[in-house]
């Protein structure tokens, strides 16, 4: 009797672990219906979805079939194809990403044969398509707060991704967050995007003008140059810079650079007319500020003031012929003659300034 009831006892527990197994044997075959193509609705295909999840709560939750591989990776494939697939619930979707990202990990653990690396692959593929589709719609919703928060979960999903960070910093303009959106593209850079040129643009301009952090934006340029010397907004921004800290020489030295690069382009030959003309000014301040009986002091400032002015004339005039309607060089020069007591070139350029200004010429006198 005792033989009676102890093979009825382990025919019950084989059925049992079987009953088991076969949860993950359903989900198998759900999940390849499931990849079939098909005409079913989006309420379809969740449902279907569904039910192929809670075949794996059975078998996950069972102590025959928990720490098999293939109950985790098939959770893992339907949890992360629901959040793929429903993009009207979020918060569906969300909750089924950490029931994948959890089912990912354990099939991991276990799989230690690798029979279920391409299940683990797919899932994790999927799963990080799921939460960049995400982030596009909520960004086309102009939710950018949300599409920004999930580029940034995508970034850390897959962290040598240049064109996540680069839309993560392209989603944090949109909100004004320039910190963030400097840190993004400063990735994409340090990872080797191919639009590294133009981030740096984008991150040097914003430090400059947004973030009003000049020490940042110096180091930004300086790396920016030295990784494209060639590039001409860079180095007219380093110009710029060096001319409002009052570092002439180091200015008139990019400027060289500029020009003979560039020899036609205006605003270099402007610039560099600004370098000697600004300090002729800086020195006309002091010499007003001269006792008139110092008058052997007063000739020497007057004659650094002409020296300066002597230099910078040939620029203004090289940049006016460059481009006409530069009506500052035109000013500049106008300015430089009447000093120069020049009363032919002053006219002359008077004369064009009013046509600029679209000033009536004076009546002839009689």
């Amino acid at each position: 009797m005792k033989k009676v009831v102890l093979s009825m006892l382990l025919i019950g527990a084989a059925t049992y672990a079987n009953a088991q197994k076969s949860e993950v044997s359903k989900a198998k075959n759900t999940w390849a219906l499931a990849s079939l193509p098909s005409a079913k609705t989006l309420d379809e295909t969740l449902k279907s979805l569904e039910d192929g999840l809670k075949t794996t709560d059975n078998a996950i939750a069972n102590e025959k079939s928990k720490d098999m591989p293939e109950a985790w990776s098939y959770r893992a494939l339907f949890a992360s194809r629901i959040s793929f697939v429903d993009s009207l619930n979020i918060a569906n979707a969300v909750a089924k990403d950490k029931i994948a990202e959890e089912a990912i990990a354990k099939a991991k653990e276990l799989d230690t044969k690798g029979g279920e690396k391409e299940n683990i692959k797919e899932a994790e593929q999927t799963l990080s398509n799921a939460l960049r589709n995400r982030a596009i719609f909520a960004y086309n919703k102009k939710d950018f707060k949300s599409a920004l928060q999930f580029f940034n979960e995508l970034t850390v999903k897959n962290p040598q991704d240049t064109s996540t960070f680069v839309n993560a910093g392209v989603t944090a303009k949109q909100i004004n967050d320039y910190p963030e959106m400097v840190k993004n593209f400063k990735k994409a850079i340090d990872l080797g995007s191919k639009d590294s040129e133009s981030l740096y643009s984008e991150i040097i301009s914003t430090e400059f003008s947004q973030v009003k952090d000049t020490v940042a934006g110096t180091a930004l340029l300086e790396a920016a140059l030295a990784k494209y010397p060639e590039n001409s907004y860079f180095s007219g921004m380093q110009t710029d810079l060096y001319i409002k800290q009052g570092n002439v020489a180091k200015a008139q030295e990019s400027l060289a650079k500029l020009i003979a690069k560039d020899g036609k382009n205006a605003s270099y030959q402007y610039a560099m007319g600004d370098t000697y003309y600004k300090q002729a000014l800086d020195l006309q301040g002091k010499r007003n500020k001269i006792d008139p009986k110092k008058k052997k002091e007063f000739d020497d400032v007057t004659a650094k003031m002409k020296g300066f002015i002597d230099q910078a004339l040939p620029y203004y005039k090289k940049a006016y012929e460059l481009d006409p309607k530069m009506v500052s060089a035109l000013e500049n020069l106008k300015v430089i003659y009447a000093f120069k007591d020049d009363k032919v070139n002053y006219e002359a350029t008077k004369k064009l300034l009013d046509a600029q200004n679209g000033t009536p010429a004076a009546a002839p006198k009689k």
